[in-house]
């Protein structure tokens, strides 16, 4: 190992160790500078730490990684959510704190929009955070009884984009209502919540029980925000129907032809 390898893994730059000979050769051959060798090592390097911190986030994030922007059928969704969705990939909203709410019946599409909007905001720098909004309120309720709540809501803020799913279902007694409450009032103004729920705003008193709670809830979620609303039939039951479909056995399985029964009749 020479000097320069040393000196490179004492400066943890383990790309450049591997490809500096390489690239030596290389710059020898085509007359390169030192200035241009040093860029192009420098540039691997980036590049790789960049890779790695994307794939480390999207690990730590939680994310289905079947739900992404290619898999996503985009002539499914409304024409309106279709125009907004690359301008919200571009992450944007995140910078301001602003939130995205997609509301639709079960079935439309709302997480998988969602997800999909998390994965590029990873692929553009940003830590997110998918969590089915039950479990959030289950961890936020065990960090409030051990005393540790402000804690678990310093280290969620850690994350810029909090993507709560199917906040819908919630069924709450008043120490959960609590606790989610406290979550999005911590994060008005500063961080991004995105949301996805099959109970429009005025439904909203399932979730959080009280009125004054809700409304309260509504207001710092809608105050910057973007809402998505998406319709049309229901994913599941149409791949079902798909499903259902292919499984039929056609015409010629199930029913011999005319040619078929005379010459059968005739033997």
């Amino acid at each position: 190992m020479s000097t320069l390898d040393l000196m490179l893994r004492g400066l943890h730059l383990g790309t450049m160790v591997r490809h500096a000979q390489e690239v030596a050769i290389r710059a020898e051959r085509e007359g390169w500078s030192f200035t241009r060798y040093l860029h192009d090592l420098m540039e691997m390097e980036l590049l790789e730490r960049g890779q790695r911190r994307i794939q480390k986030r999207l690990k730590e994030s939680g994310l289905p990684t079947g739900k992404t922007s290619t898999t996503l059928e985009l002539s499914r969704l409304p024409e309106p959510v279709r125009r907004q969705l690359p301008t919200l990939c571009e992450g944007h909203f995140v910078e301001r704190g602003h939130n995205i709410l997609a509301f639709g019946l079960p079935g439309r599409g709302k997480t998988h929009l969602l997800c999909a909007i998390g994965h590029a905001l990873i692929e553009r720098g940003y830590r997110a955070l998918f969590m089915p909004a039950f479990k959030l309120v289950q961890r936020l309720l065990t960090a409030k009884h051990e005393l540790r709540l402000e804690k678990e809501l310093r280290r969620l803020d850690g994350y810029p984009a909090v993507i709560l799913d199917d906040i819908g279902y919630l069924q709450q007694n008043r120490d959960e209502m609590e606790v989610l409450f406290t979550f999005l009032a911590e994060r008005y103004e500063r961080k991004s919540v995105l949301i996805s729920s099959n109970l429009v705003f005025s439904q909203w008193d399932r979730i959080f029980k009280d009125p004054m709670t809700t409304a309260a809830a509504i207001d710092r979620l809608v105050h910057h925000a973007t809402i998505l609303e998406l319709t049309g039939p229901s994913y599941r039951t149409d791949k079902a129907q798909e499903k259902a479909n292919e499984a039929k056995p056609t015409l010629t399985e199930t029913n011999p032809t005319l040619e078929e029964s005379t010459n059968a009749q005739s033997s």
